[in-house]
Formats: structure tokens, C-alpha cells, sequence
């Protein structure tokens, strides 16, 4: 018996995808990334302890990287076949963890941008609405082939969405009704900033189950972590076939 073949064989067959998790205790909606009922497939989340919010969106994930690649690890050997991250901040590791880890990678949404941005119709570019305008850099945008000049809207510092997706307010008071009228008023504020933005990304997670919301008021198209990774996973499967 080849012992070694065995050793290399996944715990846990059928996982398509990889979630290195934030470490948080804010309430996860469906259609997010975090919630489990918002995939079709298997999938398997890992925590990162001690990547909280701050440490990652505005220290830059300092300390952080041999961290997430241990954790990408231990998914791995329990047998997925990609990972991603439950925070668009961490395009910042993209070609780190690409090049440390043995499966494919997909750090953030923001690396739907270029593709997008050429599907657009001439004139057109596309917009990114970020929980952070200050905190996402060029270093974050050039990490994943982002045009520096790309327009860009954050959530105001003293909205719900920002203070609760940053855990600086009580789980309890995530009010998904709140949380959706400052999303659609931050996309409507990008598109009145930028009349030429024919399409938005969203750079943060959190922001998926407020897509319908923001296409309907905005009439824009609205490309999220949530599809990108429903397209990923699709080629992981084939992948494994």
C-alpha cells in the first residue's frame, strides 16, 4: 500500500471552496459571504483569530499574512479546491497567498474590476463602492490589476453599515432596512459624482444581500463577491470532474 498517496488524499470530499474568515461578531445576512445559506454547494470557513476589521482594513493586515496562509492551509488539507476571504481589504495578499498556496485564489471582488470595466460600452467605467474610501489604496487596487483612477464612493464613517461591519456597533443593532438605504444612497452619490460609471463593484463582503436594492435604484448593473464566486466555484467543480 502506498502510504504517502493516502496522506495526500482531503478529509472531507465533495468541498469545493475555502472561506478565510474575518474574526468578527457582527450578524451575517443571507446572501453574504459569511452565511451558509447562501451557497448551493459545500462549503468550509476558517477564522482567522486576531484578524479583526481594523487590523485588516486599516493596519493593512500587518502580522497577518503567514497567518492566513496557515489557516488557507488547513483548508486545503481538509480538501477544497480554491480559496477566498471574507474581505475585499485583502486584494492586498492576492499574489502572496497565489504564489504560497497550491490552489487557486480569489481574495477579493475588486479583481472583477478589469474584466468588467471592458464589457462596458465606450465612455463607460466602472464604479467601486467600498466600506472604506480612505483605507483602500493604490497598493490595494494595483494588487489585482485596478486602473488607480478608478471612481470610488466609501460608506460615511458614521453610517450603521460602516460602525457595524467594522463591529464598532452591537450586533443588535444591524437594521437591514437602515443598512440598505445607506447602501443605495452611497451608490446613488457615486453615479451623481461619476456620470460615467456604467457598472458598480462592490469591494466589501458585507454588501450582497443590498445589490437588488442598489440596481433598482440606480439602474446600473452590480457585480458583488457573491457572484464572482458562484463563477469560481463553477470552475472548480469542472475542475475536479
Amino acid at each position: 500500500m502506498n502510504f504517502d498517496s493516502l496522506s495526500s488524499r482531503p478529509v472531507v470530499h465533495g468541498l469545493t471552496l475555502g472561506v478565510l474568515m474575518l474574526d468578527t461578531r457582527f450578524p451575517r445576512f443571507p446572501g453574504e459571504i459569511g452565511n451558509a445559506a447562501t451557497w448551493s454547494v459545500p462549503m468550509q470557513f476558517k477564522i482567522v483569530r486576531g484578524a479583526t476589521p481594523a487590523r485588516v482594513i486599516e493596519d493593512q493586515g500587518r502580522g497577518l499574512l503567514d497567518p492566513f496562509v496557515d489557516a488557507a492551509q488547513e483548508l486545503i488539507d481538509m480538501g477544497v479546491r480554491g480559496i477566498t476571504t471574507s474581505c475585499g481589504f485583502l486584494a492586498l495578499f492576492q499574489r502572496e497567498l497565489s504564489e504560497r498556496l497550491s490552489v487557486p485564489v480569489a481574495t477579493s471582488a475588486l479583481l472583477q474590476v478589469p474584466m468588467v470595466e471592458r464589457m462596458l460600452p465606450a465612455g463607460k467605467r466602472v464604479g467601486i463602492l467600498t466600506i472604506n474610501q480612505v483605507a483602500l489604496t493604490e497598493l490595494h487596487l494595483a494588487a489585482v490589476g485596478v486602473d488607480p483612477a478608478t471612481p470610488m464612493v466609501g460608506m460615511p464613517e458614521e453610517s450603521l453599515f460602516r460602525r457595524v461591519f467594522t463591529d464598532q456597533a452591537q450586533p443588535s443593532e444591524a437594521d437591514f432596512a437602515v443598512l440598505e438605504l445607506e447602501m443605495v444612497v452611497a451608490a446613488q452619490s457615486l453615479v451623481a459624482q461619476f456620470p460615467d460609471v456604467g457598472a458598480i463593484v462592490f469591494e466589501c463582503t458585507n454588501m450582497p444581500p443590498f445589490a437588488a436594492a442598489v440596481r433598482r435604484n440606480t439602474g446600473l448593473p452590480v457585480f458583488d463577491v457573491v457572484g464572482m464566486l458562484r463563477w469560481f466555484i463553477d470552475g472548480l467543480r469542472l475542475q475536479s470532474a
